[in-house]
């Protein structure tokens, strides 16, 4: 199978796409799309989605409890494997947590972000469930604690987390993704007061934008979308051709945002990636036992 059109450009349809979305803050006030309309700018949706930016700076101003009920409502209609909904999120407003999240990810916005969130997979509140109905939630035999409801659960915590995001980036607010908060999980799973059969996933800032950066380009479709079968020349001249292409463009994005310090091509990055370890994955494999979790075993 050949995997074609790697070099079609999408880059016209985003800046369309940005320059069409509606200027009305009241969305009741917006004119509802067509019914099954494909028009992006009639689309507040998709202009939300391929709009979508992170953002590290934040105004200081609050985020009022209505929205934030919102966005929780929000995070709850997200897919959930099975329906075990087996995560939960905490809301982090104490300053003297929130600075202690900071010197984790060494990341001042952490501690001036309006809104911060760390989303956690949960078993606990499951085994604690399965407990009162006469299981017996120490045996080796809990399911709960397999590396399959551990990956499960994360996924959950994952769809949540992305559903109140874009929710809060549809009402105007800015939100960072935060993977840094999981640099020292042993200090993690202390400050949260993390019980067994919980383990954190990741964080989310949230806040009105103090900054509009670029949006940082993507590969072409064809690149990651393909049809039917995974295509097996990606060793073939249209392909190299395409990466060099999109080598260049992310470069040039680099430079304008950090003049000051060169950014490797993002082939280089994933050469990098490819042959270095990530010390965050010794760190899950040794902490998810002490959170009671399985993750090395098969189920029996």
């Amino acid at each position: 199978m050949k995997a074609t059109n790697y070099s079609s450009s999408s880059s016209e349809e985003t800046q369309t796409l940005s320059s069409s979305r509606s200027e009305v803050s009241d969305p009741l006030q917006r004119e509802a799309p067509e019914h099954n309309s494909h028009t992006v700018g009639n689309n507040d949706t998709i202009a939300t989605l391929l709009n979508r930016r992170s953002i590290r700076r934040f105004e200081p101003k609050p985020i009022s409890k209505e929205t934030s009920d919102l966005l929780e409502r929000v995070a709850q209609r997200a897919a959930s494997s099975n329906f075990l909904n087996a995560w939960s999120a905490l809301r982090i407003t104490d300053p003297a947590i929130k600075l202690e999240l900071s010197d984790i990810g060494n990341q001042s916005y952490i501690a001036e972000a309006p809104l911060l969130y760390v989303f956690i997979l949960d078993q606990r509140r499951n085994a604690t469930i399965a407990a009162k109905q006469g299981i017996d939630i120490t045996s080796e035999d809990l399911a709960l604690k397999t590396s399959y409801r551990f990956i499960q659960a994360q996924n959950d915590a994952v769809l949540a987390l992305h559903a109140m995001e874009t929710a809060a980036e549809s009402l105007g607010l800015g939100c960072v993704i935060l993977g840094s908060i999981l640099n020292d999980l042993n200090r993690l799973i202390t400050i949260l007061h993390l019980p067994e059969f919980t383990f954190p996933v990741l964080g989310l800032a949230i806040g009105e934008p103090a900054q509009k950066p670029a949006l940082k380009p993507r590969m072409q479709q064809s690149m990651q979308f393909f049809e039917n079968q995974y295509p097996t020349d990606f060793d073939d001249d249209e392909f190299a051709q395409s990466l060099k292409n999109f080598d260049n463009i992310l470069h040039q994005y680099y430079d304008l945002r950090h003049a000051d310090r060169p950014v490797e091509a993002f082939s280089s990055q994933i050469a990098k990636n490819a042959s270095a370890k990530p010390s965050k994955l010794n760190d899950i494999v040794r902490f998810a036992p002490k959170q009671g979790f399985d993750i090395t075993s098969e189920v029996k």
